[in-house]
Parts: structure tokens; C-alpha cells; sequence
């Protein structure tokens, strides 16, 4: 039985290390901040200016004026801090965010990644995950294994525009974890119920 999006998150929350900063990506990525483990301490980053995020609010908590880089409503913590988008990039260009959990559309098997655009469809922009992956020490990619045709998305080679290459260094998906490493992706962990045999074949991507 494969993982859900809230197990998946919770899944994330796991490699999360006491004292990180850490910018969580939109999609399954903020749910990580409802799963943080008990007994570390991790401060959230958001790139629109927020430093210090609370889990999601409940309805009384609801405040339209606090919102993630995904634009939905958050909580903040009695150490938040506020700042302009140039000193959020400049702490991530910087290298002080020691981690990025974000979603993808495709990720290779040498850790190409990208999650911006399909060609042909409207979009905002491509928001600050090209600078993500270019300033922080880990990437982790949270998302489905394959997409809504059925088709995978750990692919050989990426064939959407690249955010970065070779940027991933863990992928998390409703069916397993796979960490990049020299020559493929190698099969960490099973989500309860799913078999290595049934992640290989959801794969194009070599697997070592």
C-alpha cells in the first residue's frame, strides 16, 4: 500500500537534524512542518520572507496576512523574524539553509531536477528554486512516483527544462525512498506493503 501525501511528509520530517534551516517547497513539502519530530529544533525559511514557521493554523488561528512562498495561510512562533525577498535570497545564496524539501516533475537518476515548467502551460514564474538548489547543503524531492498518465518520474534523463543538475540527493515517494548515488538511485526504503520489485518496475532511472 503506497504512502499518502501526509505519510510522505511525516517520511520527510525524518531526515530533518536538530538546529537546521531548512525551506520547505510548495506542495506536499509544507506538510513536513505538521510532522516535525519531538525533541529537535528546526527553524523554517520561507522565501518570501519569514523566518521561523509555525505548523498550519487551525481555523481560529487562521491570519490571511501570514502566508508561506506557496501562498497559504501559516502560523507563526515567538522567535519569528520578517524580511524583505533580498535578505530571504541573500541567506540562501549564502549557503546558510542547510536543507531544501521540495516537489519535482522529474528527477534523473544522476539528480538532474525539474520542477518549474511544462512547456505550453501558463505559469507565475520560476519562484526560488533555482537559487535553492544552487545554495543549500541537501536536497530532498517529495512527490508521486509517477505522474496522473501513469507515466514515472525518475527517468534516465529529465526531459522538462532543468531547475539544476545533479542537485537531488534523496527522493521520497508515495512508493519508497531512493537516495542518488554514483551510477543510479539505490533503493533505501519501502512504504508498508510496496516491494522493491514494484518500485524497480515504477522506474525508468537505473537502480544499483
Amino acid at each position: 500500500m503506497a504512502w499518502d501525501r501526509n505519510q510522505m511528509a511525516a517520511r520527510a520530517a525524518q531526515e530533518l537534524q536538530d538546529g537546521m534551516y531548512v525551506n520547505l517547497g510548495i506542495g506536499i513539502p509544507t506538510l513536513v512542518s505538521n510532522y516535525i519530530p519531538e525533541g529537535i529544533t528546526v527553524t523554517l525559511q520561507s522565501e518570501n520572507g519569514m523566518l521561523g514557521m509555525g505548523p498550519f493554523p487551525t481555523e481560529d488561528e487562521v491570519d490571511a496576512d501570514l502566508i508561506n512562498a506557496g501562498k497559504q495561510t501559516i502560523t507563526e512562533l515567538p522567535q519569528t523574524a520578517y524580511f524583505d525577498s533580498a535578505q530571504s535570497f541573500g541567506m540562501i545564496r549564502g549557503g546558510k539553509i542547510a536543507m531544501a524539501i521540495l516537489g519535482a516533475m522529474e528527477v534523473a537518476e544522476n539528480g538532474d531536477l525539474a520542477n518549474w515548467m511544462i512547456p505550453g502551460k501558463l505559469i507565475k514564474g520560476m519562484g526560488g528554486a533555482m537559487d535553492l538548489v544552487a545554495g543549500v547543503g541537501r536536497v530532498i524531492v517529495v512527490m508521486d512516483h509517477t505522474n496522473k498518465r501513469g507515466e514515472t518520474k525518475l527517468l534516465k534523463e529529465c526531459t522538462l527544462p532543468l531547475t539544476g543538475k545533479g542537485v537531488v540527493d534523496l527522493v521520497i515517494t508515495n512508493l519508497g525512498v531512493l537516495e542518488v548515488v554514483e551510477g543510479g538511485l539505490k533503493i533505501v526504503e519501502c512504504a508498508e506493503g510496496v516491494t522493491e520489485d514494484e518500485i524497480r518496475a515504477a522506474t525508468e532511472a537505473t537502480i544499483v
